[in-house]
C-alpha cells in the first residue's frame, strides 16, 4: 500500500485518517498544492515528514485545522487574527500566532519557536481527512525540500516514492501556489510569504498597508522563507524577453515565437490566476526537457504576480 495513489473516496479517506492517527504520512490535495501530512501531536510522525522531504529542521511546518475553534486550542488569536480568520478561512491564508503552552502539538512542528503557523484549508478532501483523522495535521508541500511543489498526485509519487503511506488523488490543485503566510506576532501584521491570497485583499480587511519581510534574512520564522527554494535542476534566467535555441522557455502573455528547446506559456491571455495554477507543473515539465537553462519572460508584480515572482526568484537563487 505504501506510496499508492488512491481515489479520494470515503473508504480511502477513512483509511487515511487511520494512517495519520497511527503515525504514518499521508499526501493529500489542498486548494493550493498537495501536502505531506502527519499527526501534528506525534513528534515521531513529524520527524518523518522532515526526513521524507530532506527538509531543514529550522523551517517550521504549517498545521492544518478545520477552523478557528480548533486553531484557538493551539494558538493565541488576537482580535485582528480572528478577523482575518473569519474573512479568509477556510482558505489559503496561513496565520502565524503565539503558540499556546499546553497544546499537545509537537515542538518540532514549530522548530522550537514560540509561534505556530495555522490554516484551515478549503478543499473537500483536505477537510474530510482532518475530520477522519481527528488530529491537527502538520503538512508542508509534498515534494523533496527545495524542489518544485506538487500540484498533482503523480508529482508526489515522482518526488517522494513510498515515503507516504498513501497519496489521495484529488486531481490538479486549483491555485497552484502555496498559502499566503502572515505573521501576527508583532505590533503590526507582517507578510512573510506572498501566496494565493494577495496582499491587497488582506490590506482591505486590516485597513492598512502590509509590511513585508525579505526572504533569506535572519531567522526563519515560517514556512517558505528559505532563499533557494522551489528549485528545478536547470538554472533560471529571469525577466528574459528573448532566449537561445538551446534554452527552455517559461512564458507569460503574448510572446514572439522563436526556436527553443521547449516552450510553456503560463497564460497566453495574461491571466495571473491561470499562471499561478500552472507555475509548478510548468517548471517540472521544462526541467524534464533536459535544457540547462530556463529563460523566464517578465511576469507582472501586481496581485498574484507578486507570489509568482517570489517563487521564481527563489528558484533562481544561488544554491549552497
Amino acid at each position: 500500500m505504501h506510496g499508492r495513489i488512491a481515489p479520494a473516496n470515503a473508504e480511502w479517506i477513512a483509511e487515511a485518517g487511520h494512517l495519520i492517527r497511527s503515525g504514518a504520512l499521508v499526501a493529500f490535495p489542498t486548494e493550493t498544492v498537495y501536502g505531506l501530512g502527519a499527526d501534528a501531536t506525534n513528534g515521531e510522525a513529524v520527524a518523518r515528514v522532515f526526513d521524507a522531504k530532506g527538509r531543514p529542521s529550522f523551517n517550521p511546518l504549517i498545521v492544518h485545522v478545520l477552523g478557528l475553534e480548533a486553531a484557538e486550542i493551539i494558538g493565541s488569536f488576537s482580535p485582528m487574527a480572528r478577523r482575518l480568520a473569519d474573512a479568509f478561512w477556510p482558505g489559503p491564508l496561513t496565520l502565524v500566532v503565539p503558540r499556546r503552552d499546553a497544546t499537545g502539538v509537537s515542538d518540532l512542528v514549530s522548530a522550537g519557536l514560540s509561534t505556530i503557523a495555522l490554516r484551515a484549508p478549503n478543499h473537500p478532501i483536505a477537510r474530510a481527512l482532518l475530520d477522519a483523522a481527528q488530529r491537527p495535521i502538520a503538512a508542508p508541500s509534498a515534494n523533496r525540500s527545495g524542489h518544485v511543489s506538487a500540484t498533482r498526485a503523480e508529482h508526489v509519487a515522482s518526488d517522494l516514492g513510498d515515503k507516504a503511506a498513501v497519496i489521495l488523488d484529488g486531481g490538479p490543485t486549483a491555485h497552484g501556489l502555496e498559502s499566503t503566510v502572515l505573521s501576527l506576532t508583532g505590533e503590526a501584521p507582517l507578510l512573510l510569504r506572498p501566496g494565493a491570497v494577495h496582499a491587497e485583499a488582506i490590506e482591505k480587511i486590516i485597513g492598512a498597508e502590509l509590511a513585508r519581510r525579505k526572504a533569506g534574512g535572519g531567522i526563519v520564522t515560517s514556512p517558505g522563507q528559505l532563499q533557494s527554494h522551489y528549485a528545478p535542476r536547470a538554472q533560471l534566467r529571469l525577466n528574459s524577453p528573448t532566449w537561445r535555441p538551446d534554452e527552455a522557455v517559461l512564458a507569460f502573455g503574448a510572446i514572439a515565437i522563436s526556436p527553443a528547446r521547449a516552450i510553456i506559456n503560463l497564460s497566453s491571455s495574461g491571466d495571473l490566476v491561470e499562471a499561478a495554477a500552472n507555475l509548478f507543473a510548468a517548471l517540472r515539465e521544462l526541467d524534464a526537457s533536459g535544457a540547462e537553462t530556463i529563460a523566464v519572460t517578465p511576469v507582472p508584480t501586481h496581485g498574484l504576480g507578486e507570489a509568482i515572482n517570489d517563487r521564481l526568484e527563489r528558484a533562481a537563487a544561488p544554491r549552497g
